[in-house]
C-alpha cells in the first residue's frame, strides 16, 4: 500500500492509472476505522481497479470546537487494517494543503441542506461539500463509495457532483450495523458502557415507525409517535428530531409513501447519534425478521444504490 502525502502526487497517481486504462475508486473517512469502513472499500473494489482510501478530519464541518478535538484518531491501527483489506493507496492530506492559506471558497448546496441535520448544524454541510469538492479534485476518482447511514450528507453529494458536472459516479453503500442495529460510526467509541447498552434504542424506533407503515399507517404524525413512544423507554436520549421527508428533496412530508425515509438524530451522553430508514424497506425487513443482527462486511455490500452522475 503506497502512502500519499502530497495532493500532487496523489492527482500524477490517478492520472497514471486512469492512463493505462484502470479505474480510480475512492472511500473518503476521517479515520478511526470499523467494519462500516471496511464494507464500503470493498464496495470500492467492486466497483473499480485501484482502491484509494483518504484519511482527513476536516475542521470545517465541525460545529463545536470540542467536538472536532475528540474525534477519535488511531492512524497505525487505520494502516493496519487498510493494509489487511489490500488498499492501493491511503491518501493522508495535510489541512494547510487542504485548505491554503488565503482559501476563500465555500460549496453550498441549497434546499437540501434546511431540514434535518442542516438546521442543527449551520454551516456542517457547506463544509462537507467544500471537503468532498476539493477531495474529488485531489484524487480524480471515477467512483467515489459514501455510506447510507450520512443519508442527508450523500444526496448533497450527489447534488453537488451533478450540478458542478465531477466526472465521478457516486455509489451507496448500505448502512453496516451493530448486533443491536446501532449504525457503526466512528462517534460510537465515545460512549460509556451504559449508553453503549442502550444505543439501539435509537434504530428499535425507526423499526417501531416503520412497523406502523406496514400495518398500513401513512400518518407521519402516527408514525413519528410510534418511534418516539419506542425511543422514550430508553433512557438518557434527548432527540434533537424525528423527521418523515422525501429523499430526493430532504423535506418532511404530512404522509409516507414507499420512498420516504425517516430520519433521526438524538444525543446520548456527549454523542450526537444519526440514523436513517426507507418506512417501505425496513417494514418489508421488520415483516420477514431480518432487521435485526450483525451484518458482514460483505452482506453490506450486497445491495448498493448506484447513481451515475
Amino acid at each position: 500500500m503506497k502512502i500519499v502525502r502530497s495532493i500532487a502526487k496523489m492527482q500524477e497517481l490517478s492520472r497514471q492509472t486512469r492512463s493505462a486504462g484502470l479505474t480510480v475508486g475512492f472511500v473518503p473517512t476521517m479515520g478511526y476505522l470499523h467494519d462500516g469502513h471496511v464494507s464500503l472499500i470493498r464496495l470500492a473494489r467492486e466497483s473499480a481497479n485501484v482502491v484509494v482510501v483518504s484519511i482527513f478530519v476536516n475542521p470545517t464541518q465541525f460545529n463545536s470546537a470540542d467536538d472536532f478535538t475528540n474525534y477519535p484518531r488511531d492512524e497505525k491501527t487505520d494502516e493496519a487494517l487498510l493494509e489487511e483489506e489490500g488498499v492501493d493507496i491511503l491518501f493522508l492530506p495535510d489541512a494547510a494543503d487542504v485548505y491554503p492559506q488565503g482559501a476563500a471558497t465555500r460549496v453550498a448546496v441549497s434546499g437540501l441542506t434546511d431540514y434535518l441535520c442542516g438546521a442543527f448544524r449551520p454551516g456542517h454541510f457547506e463544509g462537507v461539500a467544500t471537503v468532498v469538492a476539493a477531495l474529488l479534485n485531489m484524487v480524480l476518482p471515477d467512483v467515489a463509495v459514501f455510506g447510507r447511514k450520512d443519508f442527508q450528507q450523500i444526496q448533497i453529494v450527489r447534488r453537488m457532483v451533478r450540478d458542478l458536472h465531477f466526472g465521478v459516479t457516486i455509489v451507496e453503500g448500505a448502512t453496516s450495523r451493530e448486533r443491536d442495529g446501532l449504525a457503526r460510526s466512528s462517534r460510537n467509541a465515545r460512549l460509556c458502557a451504559a449508553e453503549r447498552a442502550v444505543a439501539g434504542a435509537i434504530y428499535a424506533a425507526l423499526s417501531a415507525g416503520a412497523q406502523e407503515y406496514g400495518r398500513g399507517q401513512r400518518s407521519v404524525s402516527v408514525l413519528k409517535q410510534a418511534a418516539l413512544r419506542r425511543i422514550e423507554q430508553a433512557p438518557g436520549f434527548r432527540v434533537e428530531y424525528l423527521e418523515v421527508v422525501d429523499p430526493d428533496a430532504i423535506k418532511p412530508v404530512d404522509n409516507a409513501d414507499e420512498r420516504s425515509v425517516m430520519a433521526i438524530a438524538a444525543w446520548l451522553g456527549p454523542v450526537r447519534l444519526i440514523d436513517n430508514v426507507t418506512l417501505a424497506d425496513q417494514a418489508l425487513a421488520v415483516t420477514e425478521g431480518t432487521s435485526t443482527g450483525a451484518q458482514s462486511p460483505a452482506a453490506n455490500t450486497a445491495i448498493p444504490t448506484h447513481s451515475g452522475v
